[in-house]
């Protein structure tokens, strides 16, 4: 099936094609301005400035600018973007497997709203480590001792952490409605309402901006461990498919982790529609591949990055030819 690209080139264009919902914001102007006036640009959507994927999202975009010569822009905003994908109003984002794989069969979170054949995975990037963290000096010791305590829901503007706050809860043996539920649309919010005191847990991933603003904010943070016995994991995996444990050590970026801890983790993926032009991803996966260190410097969690595992599978969603092209030729793909 003929690929071909259907992005204009130009600011203006651009501007036409975002939908109201998104704040589009210019990574790194000064960058732009000099080595990409004659790129062509690309958007990139993440979840809200400040999340992990945001954070990671501007990493990608600045080697997209630097080593893809692609005009990359940051499209930050309330949800995962995938629609936008959808649309054609941006051409990537960054969000985790799962989601991936249940809004491209329209099941999970999107429900009724039918597959989306169009969908297409570009590259596994690194795993998204979670956690529920609580005040350093709180006598929560564990997950079930959330048990009637104030934890953060609704999430209507990201359905996918209330999934993931669930699979957490679950662990435990716990439901949603075991704690009293704080209302909140998003994980930005929830980051302000636990800072304030309104809640008495964190979700976020280790080592987001968010979470080192709320440690500095209320004298330090404490992990909670998850438990790995066969049966806890099982009830996490029935509510959140393809999670793992990732058993991680103390260190200076990673706030709340002052010990060996079990955490949940699932894959981020770079998702594009299949309408992307192959040479627009091609590019993309390649100098992606070839730029472990400049990701790290901007964003350290991609210490985690392992490019020779960029294409490690997301479930119901197919490879874009683009990236299957750079992949055999780097002999990821060999069959």
């Amino acid at each position: 099936m003929p690929i071909r690209a259907l992005h204009p080139t130009g600011e203006a264009s651009r501007a036409r094609r975002l939908s109201p919902g998104l704040i589009a914001t210019t990574l790194l102007a000064a960058t732009l301005a000099s080595t990409a006036v004659h790129a062509q640009s690309v958007g990139i959507v993440t979840t809200p400035a400040g999340s992990f994927s945001n954070s990671a999202g501007s990493a990608i975009a600045k080697v997209m600018v630097d080593r893809a010569r692609l005009r990359a822009i940051v499209q930050a905003q309330a949800g995962t973007g995938f629609e936008e994908v959808e649309s054609g109003t941006a051409d990537f984002n960054v969000s985790n497997s799962f989601d991936a794989t249940f809004y491209a069969t329209g099941t999970g979170e999107y429900e009724g709203m039918g597959a989306k054949s169009t969908m297409r995975h570009v590259a596994t990037m690194l795993p998204y480590r979670v956690a529920l963290h609580v005040r350093a000096d709180s006598n929560i010791r564990s997950i079930q001792d959330l048990k009637g305590k104030r934890v953060s829901s609704g999430f209507n503007a990201q359905k996918t952490i209330a999934r993931i706050v669930e699979a957490h809860l679950a662990n435990a043996g716990l439901k949603y409605s075991d704690v009293l539920r704080v209302p909140a649309p998003n994980v930005t919010r929830a980051a302000e309402d636990f800072k304030s005191g309104k809640v008495d847990v964190l979700f976020f991933a280790l080592g987001s901006a968010a979470v080192k603003e709320a440690a500095a904010s209320v004298g330090g943070l404490r992990v909670l461990d998850v438990d790995t016995a066969p049966a806890a994991l099982a009830r996490t995996q029935a509510i959140l498919p393809g999670s793992y444990v990732l058993k991680v050590a103390p260190a200076p970026s990673l706030d709340g982790v002052t010990q060996p801890t079990n955490l949940m983790a699932f894959d981020m993926v770079m998702i594009a529609n299949a309408k992307v032009s192959d040479d627009i991803v091609y590019r993309t996966a390649k100098a992606l591949h070839e730029s472990k260190a400049d990701l790290i410097a901007t964003f350290p969690p991609f210490a985690l990055f392992q490019p020779d595992q960029m294409t490690r599978a997301v479930q119901s969603v197919p490879l874009h030819p683009g990236a299957e092209r750079f992949y055999r030729e780097a002999g990821l793909i060999r069959n």
